[in-house]
């Protein structure tokens, strides 16, 4: 059956899998080397740990795997990490885990994109002056793919995941087959200051590994992306996601160990491991260019899963109302160019430097995990419905591992930059705070969610600004006689000089022998205080006050503009009017219309207006 109108734009779980794991996936060409430069610094020694810490974070990911099926399965609406906390923990914390994933999905776009121009760069060397503009084109990119829907991000970016994904089963079972590197491979940078293998070292590559699981979150967080039934392609794309990630860190570390691999100045980790399993023909170059195109990519996984969160967040007024709008092709727009354009933003801060972006990175997402944890903790002691118990003891070793991964990732990278991640989440969280509080005061003027008083009707007052008269007057006072129960026309009189007299003098004696049955009202031009003044907002919006206070009558201000046949025309007029219109906005309660007269002829047929007489009486003022 073809899936319906609105379901063909959502994702399955392969194509879920190809647009919100890209960020995990691409893990493997940064994770195992961060783990590596941790290590190396004990020498040979701390290298032999390299299986043994990749196994602990393997096992992490596990948990986390499982926790998040779990969270999938509670929660389809999508939200993940925030919905969990707000519904078990409190408000103010579901809104501390939105702004660290919030936070965590930027920095997920700034490097990736950098680490993606990084390793092209290194095979290219020439393009190296070029950092910060390719940076910014693989951005706008992604942003465009983006936009014309999460489908079709899932569809282009499935094959070089695809790619990735074999080409390091490749380069892996080759090398386990060959029991050591085809070739010697480059000789490991010398040690300045070697250390002893320690706890500290240990936590120390435990704490850069984990940069390897951020990504496994966006799955559950962006659940309504998917095809119904969303909670179950949803749950498959999860466990499919942590078992390749999950084989091929353990296959890389096994590597690592078996060729005895080190860190190497201008060498990344996968490129030696490559040369050493498949050596450096044509396999090596498919291994490098697919590792620069999906860690370009990879970028992706914060468009699909961003997102959903701020559609949550918008939902329950802690941003902005517009980033809950989803438009063709199930696409939350504002949502994609505000990441796109902080995104953008840091790129060019750090120069396109991943050096000076990792620091930053995973501290946020981590926090979101162990909140998350926490609050379905809580879920489960509050539901205990079948299997509770051992679903909340999952839970328990799930909120103190990654509890235990925060801190330490937090201790570790702290003076890196690290602080800055720490500042940067509560300036979020009083944001949506201050935001939330802002929709709850217009809500309660705006009387939402209450029964407000019926309808009724009111006199009302048309006041329609003329400069001459014209066709434009014509079509101005037409409308303005059809809108209310009475209508004038204003004249702001612009000094005190004999031809601005004159003119004024002139245009009333036209006005009598027009006779429109519309009185002509002349204005001083005067600023707020009453001192004379060349600009007509505060004479008409002083007119208005005017006229409404008294009466208590409903005021319109009607102001007749010429649409221009072509964008260069727009140089031929002065656009008063649309001065006018925003200055009655913000000083008066009326209400402001805009009429556009386009410049077409009139046609003989077109019948003459019926004159209308005014029902109520307008204050009447002259000069």
């Amino acid at each position: 059956m073809r899936p319906a109108s609105a379901d063909r734009h959502r994702l399955t779980a392969s194509t879920g899998l190809a647009a919100l794991g890209l960020d995990a996936l691409a893990s493997c060409a940064y994770g195992p080397e961060s783990i590596v430069l941790a290590l190396s610094v004990a020498g040979a020694a701390g290298i032999g740990l390299t299986v043994p810490v990749t196994l602990v974070i393997v096992g992490l990911l596990a948990v986390l795997v499982i926790c998040y099926r779990q969270v999938i399965a509670a929660y389809p609406d999508g939200g993940g990490a925030y919905t969990v906390a707000r519904d078990n923990l409190g408000r103010r914390a579901g809104l501390v885990a939105a702004a660290s994933l919030v936070v965590d999905y930027v920095l997920n776009v700034a490097v990736s994109v950098a680490a993606g121009v990084a390793a092209l760069t290194s095979a290219f060397p020439v393009l190296l002056p070029w950092t910060v503009e390719l940076c910014l084109a693989v951005l706008l990119l992604v942003t465009a793919v983006n936009l014309r829907g999460v489908v079709t991000g899932g569809r282009l970016f499935a094959l070089p995941a695809l790619v990735f994904v074999g080409s390091l089963v490749v380069l892996i079972v080759v090398g386990l087959f060959r029991g050591g590197p085809i070739a010697p491979l480059p000789p490991t940078d010398p040690v300045i200051t070697p250390q002893t293998v320690g706890i500290l070292l240990v936590l120390a590559a435990f704490a850069n590994g984990c940069s390897a699981l951020t990504g496994v979150e966006a799955i559950a967080n962006a659940t309504p992306s998917f095809r119904a039934p969303g909670r179950v392609r949803a749950r498959r794309a999860e466990a499919g996601l942590g078992l390749v990630l999950g084989t091929l860190l353990i296959g890389l570390a096994v590597l690592v160990e078996m060729f005895h691999a080190g860190p190497v100045t201008d060498r990344t980790l996968l490129s030696l491991l490559a040369e050493g399993s498949i050596g450096t023909g044509p396999l090596y170059v498919v291994v490098q260019l697919a590792t620069v195109v999906l860690l370009g990519l990879a970028a992706n996984t914060s468009f699909g899963g961003l997102p959903v969160l701020a559609a949550r967040l918008a939902a329950d007024g802690a941003l902005p109302h517009v980033f809950g709008l989803r438009g063709d092709r199930q696409v939350y727009r504002a949502s994609i160019v505000v990441l796109a354009v902080l995104s953008g933003a840091l790129l060019l801060f750090s120069a396109g430097q991943v050096a000076v972006l990792v620091p930053l990175f995973a501290i946020g997402v981590f926090v979101g995990f162990s909140l998350c944890q926490a609050g379905m903790l809580r879920h489960w002691w509050t539901l205990r419905g079948p299997r509770w118990r051992s679903q909340a003891a999952l839970s328990v070793l799930g909120v103190t591992l990654t509890g235990a991964a925060a801190i330490v990732l937090t201790a570790e990278k702290f003076t890196a930059g690290a602080w800055l991640i720490v500042l940067v989440i509560p300036l979020l969280v009083l944001l949506f705070v201050a935001v939330r509080r802002s929709y709850a005061r217009i809500g309660q003027v705006l009387e939402v969610d209450q029964c407000p008083q019926p309808p009724r009707p009111t006199a009302s007052v048309v006041v329609v600004p003329v400069v001459g008269i014209s066709r434009l007057a014509e079509e101005s006072l037409s409308a303005a006689l059809s809108m209310g129960d009475g209508t004038v026309a204003v004249h702001v009189v612009l000094g005190e000089e004999s031809e601005d007299r004159a003119a004024a003098d002139s245009l009333q004696d036209r006005w009598q022998e027009w006779r429109p049955d519309v009185p002509l009202v002349l204005l001083p031009a005067v600023d707020e205080r009453g001192r004379p003044s060349r600009v007509l907002g505060p004479a008409i919006a002083h007119y208005l006050r005017s006229v409404a206070e008294p009466a208590g009558e409903r005021v319109l201000l009607l102001v007749g503009e010429v649409a221009p046949d072509h964008w260069w025309q727009q140089a031929l007029f002065n656009r008063r009017g649309a001065v006018v219109a925003r200055y009655a906005e913000r000083h008066t309660d009326a209400v402001v219309c805009r009429l556009r007269f386009r410049l077409l002829p009139r046609r003989h047929s077109e019948p003459a207006h019926t004159s209308t007489q005014n029902r109520t009486l307008v204050p009447q003022q002259t000069v």
